[in-house]
């Protein structure tokens, strides 16, 4: 293996092989990418492999409630200006996925990895990173993950020995508590647009003060780090007080967020913040996340919201009314079975838009809308959604199931 002093055992090859031929034949029947069960094969045969694979990588790691996908790919991008590297882009995000993301990089320099938030500790003992950025952390998949306070105590016992630099976004009292176990940190003023998991100090319970953008806990003295990278406006200040424009295709405040903490991880890699941001700009779209394509004669754009704060940023990107939306709503095992999270989102946001409702729960969804007071439609596809819609180009929101079907649907 390029680069590794200690090249994989003839057992480690044979777990890979077998991984590859594994994901191949998920290919061939329509699968989807086989990345999963090629990971699963692969550590079946070498529980250690995951280890193995990193051993020669500069690895950082990324996780978040919400943005991890994109800040792994802006990250990537930055880094490729200082050398190859290997990442799981499409978000398979637990052991196997990221497994056989890593065994297709034997001449990559870094290992750029998106990571669960439920297997982040574990993970960071693995492939033992260089960096680890943190994003956020909310509501999500009720039924699957753990209370949030309970995910970020999680994240503070896995960093506590952790020699890796952890780049964390200062705004979030649960990214700020379980990132401050950590000797290295670089604090980042990302912001917080959603601020409802986050009232009461993860350290003690009390009830946290919050005047202008600052946060404290009156009771325990926690407060919010100083930060020495920021998110403002449409620039990125770096330790020094520069000021560098952010310059994206990608849509949002959330992105600009994500930038800042990527240009702040870049920089710990010897990338310039100027250079980091230019390479940024190359990325247009994410898996499919915030594309444009055309549909029945329609321009749909491609919006994915998974959680209530993964809408709120969503609902601040779409054009305003009377532009057409179309929502739909899945609740299969990857998304959650819980619909619960339905009723934290403010959908009042979408009043004066044609709204049109599809997907598995799209019945759940439209009680939520008849609650709001909405106007909507509810179809039986995104077929329907798209004929009955007005003129105009056409914003879909989606959640995970969902969007991966109605990418299937239209061509993207």
């Amino acid at each position: 293996m390029a680069g590794n002093s200690d090249p994989l055992s003839p057992r480690a090859k044979l777990a890979v092989t077998a991984g590859r031929a594994a994901a191949a034949a998920s290919r061939a029947v329509g699968r989807g990418s086989g990345s999963v069960i090629g990971g699963k094969v692969a550590l079946r045969l070498d529980p250690d492999l995951l280890a193995r694979l990193a051993g020669h990588l500069d690895v950082i790691l990324v996780s978040a409630t919400n943005g991890k996908t994109t800040t792994t790919r802006l990250i990537a991008e930055a880094l490729r200006a200082s050398g190859p590297v290997v990442s799981n882009a499409l978000g398979a995000n637990m052991p196997a996925g990221i497994t056989s993301a890593l065994a297709g990089g034997s001449d990559a320099k870094y290992g750029v990895i998106e990571v669960d938030e439920k297997y982040l500790a574990g993970v960071a003992r693995d492939v033992t990173p260089k960096a680890i950025a943190l994003l956020n952390l909310s509501r999500d998949q009720l039924d699957r993950a753990a209370e949030t306070r309970m995910l970020a105590e999680k994240w503070r016992e896995g960093l506590a020995g952790n020699k890796a630099t952890v780049i964390a976004n200062c705004d979030d009292p649960l990214i700020a508590w379980a990132a401050s176990s950590s000797p290295n940190v670089v604090w980042v003023a990302a912001g917080q647009a959603w601020k409802d998991d986050a009232w009461s100090c993860p350290s003690c319970g009390g009830v946290l003060q919050r005047p202008s953008d600052d946060w404290f806990c009156a009771e325990c003295g926690f407060r919010r780090p100083m930060p020495s990278w920021a998110l403002a406006g449409d620039h990125v200040v770096d330790p020094h007080g520069s000021a560098w424009p952010i310059r994206l295709r990608l849509p949002g405040r959330a992105n600009k967020a994500n930038a800042a903490t990527s240009a702040a991880v870049a920089a710990h890699f010897g990338v310039p913040p100027q250079v980091a941001l230019e390479r940024m700009y190359e990325v247009q779209a994410v898996a499919g996340r915030y594309d444009v394509v055309r549909f029945l004669d329609r321009d749909l754009r491609l919006l994915l919201a998974k959680n209530p704060a993964g809408w709120l940023e969503t609902f601040s990107l779409i054009d305003p009314p009377p532009t057409p939306v179309i929502l739909s709503v899945n609740a299969r095992g990857a998304d959650g079975t819980d619909t619960s999270w339905l009723w934290d989102v403010d959908y009042t946001q979408l009043a004066g838009h044609p709204i049109f409702v599809i997907g598995d729960r799209k019945l759940d969804l439209a009680v939520r809308l008849e609650v709001a007071g909405l106007d909507f439609r509810v179809c039986e596809n995104v077929d329907e959604a798209v004929r009955q819609a007005p003129p105009g180009r056409i914003e879909v929101i989606a959640n995970y199931t969902a969007f991966q079907d109605l990418r299937r649907r239209v061509g993207n």
